[in-house]
């Protein structure tokens, strides 16, 4: 085999019918380009979703759920219809010692206030927040540090101010740790500036220590939402449902009352989202699969087409003594060719448009929505083997027909 496919014969008699059928030849070389070209292009995109995707939920713990009080939807035990509820520090006791399933706890404080730094003044949001909001909500510091438990302890005035908000009150590039900023005429001290991430929770314009802010703002022992992350294999919307059953007890509501408390389940909206990348890539798959076998089919017609217009001269090189497996061999390896060919056409050409796409304003914008739109090595690899594979298999139909016509038969062919 090795042999006559170095034979420069073969080649020649590979590269005269293609010079004898120039247009039809590229026309089915470019069927199968595009179909590695779309496939290499959308997988490449799907990974840039899917990357952007990570960014965007990597700082998050994605199996919790955010719980917050309402205002009661039915009567119960002597209470009317709109009673209002406040959560209290003692709830989030409750949770940790009955809910089962359970990572974080995690009780937090939000009002609006304005803040003052020189002449410049803004109105944002001030949560009142534990440093184990860091485990959930991971915090990509710029400067400094997120709130210790020295803070909490000792109900210092210090904050930690998200990239926005700093950009508002201070210079282009100007060191931030240690300056105070006015907070409802009260001093804080900057401690950390981080960059928020784009999804999520509310997030703050600044957060100050937990005591501290139950301190300022009169609050006592109520809180104004928790988060509540479950562990990895835990069912986050059976905790959430628990949770919620479990605090109607404690504040005495109607079992049935869905208005009392409300939620949001981030692992649901999590699932969601995987989903839908998993629709993407099996449609990316789906489309450029299918294209892909398109076009190696149309390698096969034309290959149909070449044989039936060479009989009379595959009859002589039979009369000739040329074997049925010679033969076949040649159609075979002309088709392997023009896959190849065309593959790695198709995968040049995807690799360009992927890195154009990576310098386009998609990637490189403020609102981005795909982030670094690569392909796996072994997938470009298995699309190379699935490309020869299939050449070779579709060769060998115009390359059985070519075997069957007998010399005699081929010779009389007008």
């Amino acid at each position: 085999m090795l042999k006559f496919i170095f034979d420069t014969d073969t080649w020649q008699e590979i590269f005269e019918g293609i010079r004898k059928n120039k247009l039809r030849t590229g026309i089915t070389i470019f069927g199968v380009m595009w179909g590695v070209l779309l496939l290499v292009s959308l997988l490449g995109v799907a990974r840039g979703i899917e990357n952007n995707f990570s960014k965007l939920f990597g700082d998050l713990a994605t199996n919790s759920v955010f719980v917050w009080a309402q205002s009661t939807g039915k009567p119960h035990k002597g209470f009317q219809v709109g009673r209002s509820i406040r959560l209290k520090k003692s709830d989030v006791v409750a949770i940790r010692n009955n809910i089962k399933g359970l990572k974080l706890v995690v009780p937090r404080n939000r009002t609006n206030s304005q803040v003052v730094r020189g002449i410049k003044s803004i109105d944002v949001g001030i949560f009142g927040d534990y440093p184990i909001l860091d485990k959930v909500e991971k915090k990509n510091l710029i400067y400094g540090r997120f709130i210790n438990e020295n803070d909490i302890d000792d109900r210092k005035k210090v904050c930690v101010l998200n990239e926005n908000t700093y950009k508002q009150l201070f210079e282009i590039n100007e060191y931030p740790l240690g300056v105070y900023v006015k907070i409802n005429d009260i001093n804080y001290q900057v401690i950390g500036v981080y960059k928020p991430f784009q999804m999520g929770g509310p997030q703050g314009g600044i957060h100050i220590p937990f005591s501290t802010f139950q301190q300022v703002y009169h609050q006592g022992n109520n809180i104004g939402w928790m988060m509540i992350t479950g562990l990895p294999e835990s069912d986050i919307s059976q905790i959430e449902a628990d949770v919620k059953l479990l605090l109607k007890n404690i504040h005495q509501v109607n079992p049935e009352d869905e208005r009392a408390f409300g939620s949001f389940n981030m692992g649901k909206e999590f699932k969601k989202f995987t989903g839908f990348l998993q629709g993407i890539q099996f449609l990316t798959w789906f489309v450029g699969i299918a294209t892909l076998i398109a076009g190696v089919f149309a390698i096969s017609n034309i290959l149909l087409i070449t044989v039936k217009e060479r009989t009379q001269e595959i009859g002589i090189r039979r009369a000739l003594g040329a074997t049925p497996r010679e033969i076949k061999q040649q159609v075979v390896l002309e088709s392997v060719f023009l896959t190849s060919i065309a593959g790695a056409l198709g995968i040049i050409f995807g690799g360009l448009i992927l890195f154009l796409i990576d310098h386009s304003p998609a990637v490189t914008g403020e609102n981005a929505w795909l982030l670094n739109p690569t392909v796996n090595i072994p997938i470009v690899l298995f699309a190379v083997f699935m490309l020869i594979t299939l050449g070779t298999l579709i060769g060998l139909i115009p390359a059985s027909i070519a075997t069957s016509i007998k010399p005699i038969d081929a010779l009389r062919d007008e």
